[in-house]
């Protein structure tokens, strides 16, 4: 049994939508702690990795296609380095949070998770709503700030207070994630 998930969120991302370019550029500075993080996460049998990602409206897109599509997007260099190890829970989103019409509350429950690790892309959007709708479900939440990408830097800043004080999630360097 797992107590805590380090769940990565939409990093399976082809680059080619409106924000791509100034979203891409940030996430260039958070692959590095995020690869290390999945790789220590990986060391620890007490963790439980998962990628939960947005579908990008393909409802029938296995994680082998999304992660295809992301890879032949526009930024590959950011997908290689963190795609989702073979044999690694993969959940499919439609919305911004992670619990959204997804089983991840089921899964959590069922490993005795107790304690997520938020990581991934857009902190002002679909990690903060997602922090939001794991504190509801009482889960104990981690967010390490160098793991986490915004669009814009004055929103990711406040979702992060936001979380902080309204959610109680431990805002954290992702070297200090798993203790």
């Amino acid at each position: 049994m797992s107590t805590v998930a380090l769940v990565v969120i939409d990093m399976l991302n082809p680059y080619e939508h409106e924000d791509a370019d100034t979203l891409g550029n940030n996430v260039e500075k958070i692959v590095e702690p995020l690869r290390d993080l999945i790789y220590r996460a990986r060391e620890h049998e007490d963790v439980h990795l998962l990628y939960v990602n947005d579908n990008y409206g393909d409802f029938s897109a296995t994680s082998d296609e999304l992660v295809g599509s992301a890879l032949r997007g526009r930024r590959p260099d950011l997908v290689e380095p963190i795609r989702p190890p073979a044999g690694c829970p993969f959940l499919s989103k439609v919305r911004h949070s992670v619990f959204y019409g997804t089983a991840l509350e089921y899964l959590l429950v069922r490993e005795g998770v107790r304690t997520i690790i938020l990581t991934g892309q857009v902190t002002e959007q679909c990690v903060l709503y997602s922090a939001l709708d794991a504190y509801v479900r009482h889960f104990q939440i981690r967010i390490p700030r160098d793991a986490v990408a915004h669009i814009d830097p004055e929103l990711g800043a406040a979702a992060l207070r936001m979380m902080e004080r309204n959610m109680r999630a431990e805002i954290v360097d992702a070297a200090d994630c798993l203790g």
